[in-house]
């Protein structure tokens, strides 16, 4: 690709899967029946969580929080991706390409956060039932909430900003489906050393320090569930953790991959496969993991069903 010169105005193109050309009918369609699963999915949940009171617990709220993120992140990602497959990439100007990479970076700090969250409640909820419901009150349970967000919208904002202040001339082809913060420093001709960093140290605390306190957290339900004399019993409260741990374990395995591989095997083309773990994958299933293994959310779609039924007739 010529060098070309360019400003802060810059004019991007995502260059997306464009190196394959036999394949993009077949990934057009593919991607499209993700996206509206994810969507249907997840708006599903929400939507069932907000109309059935029985519902209206702190797992169920939290739940319905993660679904809320995982809409707004594919929201963010997928249109730009299905255009790249139908032209010859997605134009997309620079504040647009950072607004997209600060709201994806948002929603990935947000579900770190809401996860750790949701360990916290099944801790209380298996090592401290008696005063469940005293400890994860409404109040609590919003203030967790709301603190998950904030602090999810601020995580970004300093790479967001020194990114802003970086000057673009190797590239007008970012060569991803989003504007990636690895693609898009490569394109860079401004010395990057300073944001690297930041977003390694910030990046680093975050996973690790979210990683650590589900760690605890499930150790501990893990030595009280060895307590219970019952197998019933040791049944019933893993139970209860069961979507949650596959979640965690899901999630964090896909940000693992991505970013703790050995440099000697980094490429652009197998940046784009990992990615799409995180970015696509995991909102897919998140739904699917909680629909599936959740005997109460079953019983309260089927509930939202009859209801829907006997209102048509």
């Amino acid at each position: 690709m010529a060098i070309t010169n360019q400003t802060h105005d810059t004019d991007f193109i995502i260059v997306g899967f464009s190196e394959l050309p036999q394949l993009k009918s077949l990934l057009f369609g593919t991607f499209l029946l993700i996206y509206l699963g994810t969507l249907v999915g997840n708006l599903l949940i929400i939507l069932v969580v907000f109309w059935n009171t029985s519902l209206h617990t702190p797992m169920y709220f939290f739940l319905s929080n993660l679904s809320l993120v995982d809409v707004t992140s594919t929201f963010v990602t997928f249109p730009k991706m299905l255009i790249s497959l139908i032209r010859e990439g997605s134009p997309i100007s620079l504040v647009e390409c950072i607004l997209q990479l600060y709201c994806v970076l948002c929603m990935l700090a947000t579900e770190f956060n809401l996860l750790t969250v949701m360990g916290y409640d099944r801790y209380i909820a298996i090592c401290n039932p008696l005063r469940y419901t005293v400890i994860m009150s409404k109040s609590t349970c919003t203030k967790l909430a709301v603190s998950s967000w904030i602090c999810g919208l601020l995580e970004p904002i300093l790479h967001t900003v020194l990114l802003s202040g970086l000057s673009f001339c190797k590239s007008h082809h970012i060569n991803h489906f989003f504007c990636d913060m690895t693609a898009l420093l490569k394109l860079s001709c401004t010395k990057t050393n300073t944001i690297e960093t930041v977003t390694y140290i910030l990046g680093t605390f975050l996973v690790m320090g979210t990683f650590l306190l589900i760690v605890t957290s499930y150790v501990k339900i893990l030595a009280a569930i060895l307590k219970i004399n019952s197998t019933e019993g040791r049944r019933k409260a893993f139970s209860t953790c069961a979507s949650h741990l596959s979640v965690v374990v899901l999630f964090y395995a896909a940000i693992l991959v991505m970013y703790m591989r050995p440099s000697t095997m980094y490429s652009q083309n197998q940046d784009k496969i990992l990615s799409l773990l995180y970015i696509v994958i995991t909102p897919l299933f998140n739904p699917i993991i909680y629909s599936m293994k959740n005997a109460e959310f079953k019983k309260a779609l089927q509930r939202a069903r009859f209801a829907d039924r006997s209102n048509h007739k």
